[in-house]
C-alpha cells in the first residue's frame, strides 16, 4: 500500500505507465446509520479530489470491526467509538492513528411506546437486542448492563445488528433494543415515524460507566425534534475517524484538509458530521494523531 501511495504523489515525468489508483476502503457500518453516509460522502469527495484515489465503503458490523479491519491492513480508514479502543498502555499488536475526532455517538435503548420498559432495569427477564457481534453498540452496552446489575443471564440476549433489530421490534420478537449512534439514526428515525415508539432515558448511568470503564463517557440529550417523541438524556462517547499506521503522511494530509474543508457537503449527508471542529478534531486519546493529520492541525492553527 505504501508503495503505491508513494507512486501516486512521486511519480517521475518520465514514466510512461499510468500510476495504479491508491485504494482507501472506508470501514463503516449499517447501510442505514451514520457511519455509512459519512463514509459514503467522504468517499465521494476523496474520488473527486485527490487524483488518482479510489474511495470505497465498507459495510461493517461497525467499530470494533472497523478498528481490527485497520490495523491489520484491510481498510485504510474506519470511524469507531472511542471506548472500543484499548488504553494506551495496552500490549494490543497493530493498532490505528487518528485522523480527527467527529461527533459523539448516543446510546439509544428503543423499545415500542405501550412497553413496560421505562427504565433500564424493567429489561430484566425480557429479549433485548444488544448490538451487533464487533460493534461498538455491543461493548457499550454490555458495559452498561454489567453496571446496572443486568449481567449475565438477568435478560434474554440477541446479538442483532440495527436493521434486523428494527425488524424484531417491529414484529415482536424482542421487547427492545440497543443501538450507539449521532443523531439522528435514520432506521429510528424511520421506526418512529411508523410506529408508537419509545427511548428509555439512561441519563443517570453515565457516571457510573465513566468511573468503572472510562472518562470518555459523557450525558448528552436526545430532543423532542429529534424523533418526535418524549426528550431523554442518554449515555454518549466520542467517534474518531482512525487510519492505518502505513499510509505516507502527504495522504492523509489531504484526506484530514478534505475532512475539515468539506464539513457543509458532509453534513448533507448527514447532520452528525456539522459537528466537525478542527479545536475538537484533535482530541484522540487513547490514540495519537497520524503525523499527517497533524501536520494539518499545526499548519491551520490560528
Amino acid at each position: 500500500m505504501t508503495l503505491l501511495v508513494t507512486t501516486v504523489f512521486l511519480v517521475s515525468a518520465c514514466t510512461e505507465e499510468p500510476p495504479q489508483p491508491v485504494r482507501i476502503r472506508i470501514a463503516t457500518g449499517s447501510a442505514t446509520a451514520v457511519y455509512y453516509a459519512f463514509g459514503q460522502s467522504l468517499a465521494t469527495i476523496l474520488n473527486r479530489e485527490l487524483p488518482n484515489v479510489r474511495a470505497t465503503v465498507v459495510v461493517t458490523a461497525a467499530s470494533a470491526e472497523n478498528v481490527a479491519l485497520v490495523s491489520t491492513g484491510r481498510a485504510e480508514l474506519g470511524f469507531t467509538q472511542a471506548d472500543v479502543l484499548p488504553p494506551a498502555s495496552a500490549d494490543t499488536g497493530p493498532r490505528p492513528l487518528g485522523v480527527a475526532r467527529v461527533y459523539d455517538d448516543l446510546l439509544h435503548l428503543v423499545t415500542t411506546a405501550g412497553s413496560p420498559v421505562r427504565r433500564l432495569p424493567d429489561l430484566r427477564g425480557r429479549r433485548v437486542s444488544v448490538g451487533a457481534p464487533g460493534s461498538g453498540t455491543e461493548i457499550t452496552t454490555n458495559r452498561l448492563l454489567s453496571v446496572a446489575g443486568l449481567g449475565g443471564g438477568a435478560i434474554r440476549r440477541e446479538r442483532l445488528g440495527l436493521d434486523a433489530s428494527v425488524a424484531a421490534l417491529r414484529e415482536g420478537r424482542i421487547d427492545a433494543f440497543f443501538f450507539s449512534g449521532g443523531l439522528p439514526v435514520k432506521a429510528i428515525d424511520e421506526l418512529a415515524r411508523d410506529s408508537p415508539t419509545r427511548i428509555v432515558d439512561l441519563g443517570q448511568w453515565t457516571e457510573p460507566l465513566r468511573r468503572l470503564h472510562s472518562e470518555v463517557y459523557v450525558s448528552r440529550d436526545v430532543p423532542r425534534s429529534v424523533y418526535g417523541v418524549e426528550a431523554v438524556t442518554t449515555v454518549a462517547n466520542p467517534n474518531y475517524l482512525v487510519v492505518a499506521p502505513g499510509l505516507p503522511d502527504r495522504l492523509v494530509r489531504e484526506v484530514t484538509r478534505l475532512l475539515m474543508e468539506r464539513r457543509e457537503e458532509l453534513a448533507r449527508a448527514h447532520p452528525a458530521a456539522g459537528r466537525l471542529s478542527p479545536r475538537s478534531a484533535i482530541a484522540v486519546a487513547p490514540l495519537t494523531l497520524h503525523p499527517g493529520a497533524a501536520e494539518y492541525y499545526r499548519a491551520t492553527k490560528p
